[in-house]
């Protein structure tokens, strides 16, 4: 189910933190008419490619609030937060709760968490059920932000909904593009497996939400076969046409501290609620299909690629 015509008259989606995932809802809301869209950029020089996007721009980080947010915000009917957590939070709530709150037009909040939230599962399935229990900075301090938003639909009933997002991947960020710049390893962990969903699937079930609201719910986004990221690498060189990087045992991988926090996590996570309840049927239900549309839509088999070729 998507947001259709009739529902988008005079709307107004305001992103905090106008990235990857927003500039594509963004893109897919304004294409249906009459929706407008703000964002946020810590990084002054985007705001003349927000512009060129058709989006207006507001400066906003940790160290900088908006500048009146009452009147930036007056009219925005829906809210969107992908900023990213600190120690204390999310910065959006921490600078700009109160003011969100008092927004007497607002339909529907979303936020942007992640998987992470449900911690080591030794390999064992999680829903939306699961208990946050997790494991790593990143995961603690987006379930203390996913507590912080939450808290305001149970104390003020804001409008608010959490996305729990596997690994993110699209066009100009997949696995084709770290093995065109020599960077894919492919790092075998037996028995480990990470989901991930696609872009243009995040979209359908932003949408989805969009247009059939339900305050306080929490929802997987993913798709349907959690893998080896070694076994994507190898997918997409097949893709591409050229040998695969060879397969590294875990225990000998020189790995930075980030990217073995990722394997710290073991987890496969269920997307039914999706499903079942927003009626999302994915486009891309495993990283193959989703990594042969974006190799399509690079050699403009499927069209083109939506104004998106520099991600922002």
């Amino acid at each position: 189910m998507t947001v259709d015509k009739q529902q988008a008259v005079e709307k107004h989606l305001f992103c905090f933190g106008h990235g990857y995932c927003c500039d594509y809802l963004g893109r897919a809301l304004m294409s249906l008419g009459a929706w407008r869209v703000s964002g946020t950029t810590r990084d002054t020089d985007k705001k003349e490619l927000l512009r060129a996007r058709g989006v207006r721009p507001f400066t906003f980080s940790e160290t900088h609030p908006l500048a009146d947010p009452l009147y930036i915000l007056r009219d925005a009917t829906h809210i969107l937060i992908s900023t990213p957590p600190m120690e204390e939070g999310d910065p959006t709530f921490l600078m700009h709760a109160q003011d969100i709150c008092a927004l007497k037009q607002l339909e529907w909040v979303g936020y942007l968490s992640t998987t992470g939230a449900y911690g080591d599962r030794a390999g064992g399935w999680v829903d939306e059920t699961s208990e946050v229990r997790p494991s790593t900075i990143r995961g603690t301090r987006r379930a203390k932000a996913e507590e912080q938003w939450l808290s305001l639909y149970k104390s003020n009933q804001l409008p608010v909904h959490v996305f729990r997002l596997a690994g993110i991947y699209g066009p100009g960020r997949s696995a084709l593009d770290s093995v065109r710049a020599g960077v894919a390893r492919r790092i075998d962990k037996p028995g480990h497996a990470f989901s991930r969903i696609h872009v243009d699937d995040i979209v359908q079930v932003l949408q989805a939400s969009i247009a059939q609201p339900a305050p306080g719910q929490i929802y997987n986004l993913c798709d349907d076969e959690p893998v080896p990221s070694h076994v994507v690498i190898d997918y997409a060189c097949q893709l591409l046409g050229i040998p695969s990087p060879p397969l590294i045992p875990y225990d000998k991988a020189d790995l930075a501290p980030i990217t073995r926090s990722f394997y710290d996590d073991n987890k496969r996570v269920s997307n039914q609620k999706i499903k079942t309840v927003l009626g999302v049927q994915l486009k891309y239900p495993s990283y193959r299909e989703g990594l042969e549309a974006c190799l399509a839509e690079e050699k403009g088999a499927i069209g083109p690629l939506r104004d998106y070729t520099q991600p922002i």
